[in-house]
């Protein structure tokens, strides 16, 4: 029997400090100066009673590793897709194995206390809203939410606007005293006819016309991407919506709301069942031939699962500069500001906008788009398309092994959508659909 997984304290390195984290927050002793911190690490120490004296000793820490283990499920990735896959499967009396390659769960929604108490979303922020009920009544179940309703601030020229682009965007650009109707008939003024859409261009400028896309849209673009809206498919653009009334919320959604405590906490309670395993920094490769399950969910990028047989499929990566301001209570007026025109990163997110928390000093983080590093975000161009269908034909003729996410799906998804497809498809393997 799989004994109860249980993620005690942990051990943090870091870079520029030693010791434990206060939950207080406060560091005595904390200078007035602008303070850098580099990642902290935590390696979960999970209790097994056929592996804990082996771990106790330095011996070999993971059974999946050292011989061939039979389980019901095994789960790669500990994100949304696997962590949901695999709380599902264990309800229903399975044995179910987990792993990550990182040394912590809950994916890049992985978030923690940094060296300053200050708590940060160390792959940058992950907003959830959604107007799925099921999916909202589901992580409901492992956490109580705080209300939280984003906006976003564009500096452009040297002033901040409000986007998605709206009424107030307009009036403020422009110095006008629009309604909802002027806004409209602004819009459709300065809009260009771009029938058929082809591209993320067309959409832009097909929606606000040609000075607004310069403005807002065309940098940023190629920041986050390395390509022009030219080169990127309509659905980028497309998830961008274009107001005429006043509504600077980012997101519409019914339900908009943040972890009371933190995704890693609501994550830790989804694992938390006696059914569970989970083995962190182990790489599926390390694995793949010692486990014997009867059904794999993959949640890694689909090219690694085939050995990039085809060639490796393109993801854009991100660089995350965390930054501690020990004398600044509140450094931005709202959670993100973003950088179209100015500046190596795209964005500046302050976290204690999104957490609600309170400390004397606050914590932002800057994010550098890049080429290589961890895949972030599947680059959707039509070439790349082609060549993830090649390994999706690979996939589909995989008898027990069944691909799940952004990255085994090569395509983006929001939270409550990676949640809502693990729910689809964990129901239909246990009504034997």
């Amino acid at each position: 029997m799989l004994s109860l997984v249980r993620y005690t304290e942990v051990i943090r390195s870091r870079r520029h400090s030693k010791g434990l984290i206060s939950q207080a927050g406060n560091r005595s002793g904390e200078q007035c100066s602008t303070v850098i911190h580099g990642y902290a690490l935590f390696r979960f120490v999970i209790l097994n009673s056929d592996t804990l004296g082996n771990r106790e000793r330095g011996g070999n820490t993971s059974p999946a590793k050292s011989s061939r283990m039979k389980i019901d499920i095994l789960v790669v990735g500990a994100g949304f897709a696997g962590s949901v896959i695999a709380e599902r499967f264990a309800s229903d009396g399975k044995s179910v194995l987990v792993i990550d390659k990182r040394p912590h769960i809950a994916g890049n929604a992985f978030d923690e206390l940094d060296s300053s108490g200050v708590l940060v979303h160390r792959y940058g922020p992950h907003i959830f809203h959604t107007n799925a009920i099921q999916v909202e009544e589901y992580l409901s179940r492992f956490t109580a939410w705080r209300k939280y309703e984003h906006r976003v601030l564009s500096s452009v020229d040297g002033k901040l606007y409000p986007v998605p682009i709206n009424l107030q965007t307009i009036n403020q650009l422009y110095n006008l005293s629009l309604d909802e109707a002027g806004a409209a008939k602004f819009l459709e003024n300065v809009r260009e006819n771009r029938e058929p859409i082809r591209n993320s261009e067309d959409i832009v400028l097909n929606n606000v016309g040609r000075d607004l896309c310069d403005k807002f849209f065309r940098n940023y673009t190629r920041k986050q991407w390395g390509l022009d809206l030219s080169e990127l498919s309509p659905a980028v653009a497309g998830r961008i919506p274009v107001r005429t009334n006043s509504d600077d919320r980012y997101f519409t959604d019914k339900f908009q709301s943040m972890p009371a405590e933190g995704y890693t906490k609501m994550f830790e309670r989804m694992l938390d069942h006696p059914n569970i395993r989970v083995e962190l920094s182990t790489e599926f490769e390390s694995v793949r031939h010692n486990v014997k399950a009867e059904k794999t969910f993959y949640s890694g990028p689909i090219d690694a699962y085939f050995d990039f047989c085809y060639g490796r499929l393109p993801y854009r990566s991100l660089s995350f500069r965390h930054q501690h301001l020990p004398c600044e209570e509140r450094y931005q007026p709202v959670g993100t500001v973003n950088y179209p025109n100015e500046h190596e990163y795209t964005r500046i997110t302050e976290f204690k906008h999104l957490t609600g928390q309170i400390h004397r000093g606050t914590s932002i983080v800057r994010e550098f788009p890049q080429i290589d590093g961890d895949p972030y975000y599947p680059v959707p161009t039509a070439e790349n398309q082609v060549l993830y269908q090649s390994y999706r034909k690979l996939a589909d003729a995989e008898p027990a092994t069944f691909f799940i996410g952004r990255l085994a799906e090569y395509r983006y998804y929001n939270m409550d959508q990676v949640v809502a497809a693990a729910l689809l498809l964990s129901g239909k393997h246990l009504k034997g659909i």
